[in-house]
């Protein structure tokens, strides 16, 4: 009996491994804009399963994009980062209290907000030169 993947099965693997290979090559600074980007796919993505009526697959990209806000909230360094670390702290709040709006309610307004508010954040992130951090 084979066990022979199917294509779509290798794109997955691939992707697996594509992301797996840039996070263990990323810098500190690479690592939060990718989690930024992860964050925003996972809403993204939450965003046409609601349109296609996947509701699993839309909970599960919900849940996935709290996983990497939590992360993202995790990494601040309240002490040494201020009042930009506990804007951004009380923004990752904001954004876990409308994910869970957007699952309950199978809204897609929350959704698209907490894409734009991370839009935001990720354009920021990606203007700052990783030399310029202390």
């Amino acid at each position: 009996m084979s066990l022979a993947m199917s294509p779509r099965g290798y794109a997955n693997q691939y992707r697996q491994t594509a992301v797996s290979s840039a996070v263990l090559d990323a810098s500190p600074h690479q690592l939060v804009s990718l989690m930024l980007a992860g964050a925003r796919e996972r809403a993204q993505l939450a965003i046409a399963c609601l349109e296609r009526g996947d509701l699993p697959r839309k909970a599960k990209a919900i849940n996935e994009a709290s996983t990497i806000i939590g992360g993202l909230d995790g990494s601040l360094n309240l002490e040494a980062g201020g009042d930009i670390a506990d804007g951004l702290a009380a923004l990752y709040d904001y954004a876990q209290r409308r994910l869970v709006d957007a699952n309950v309610n199978n809204d897609a307004a929350p959704l698209a907000e907490i894409d734009g508010l991370l839009a935001d954040i990720e354009s920021a992130w990606n203007a700052i030169t990783p030399d310029a951090m202390p």
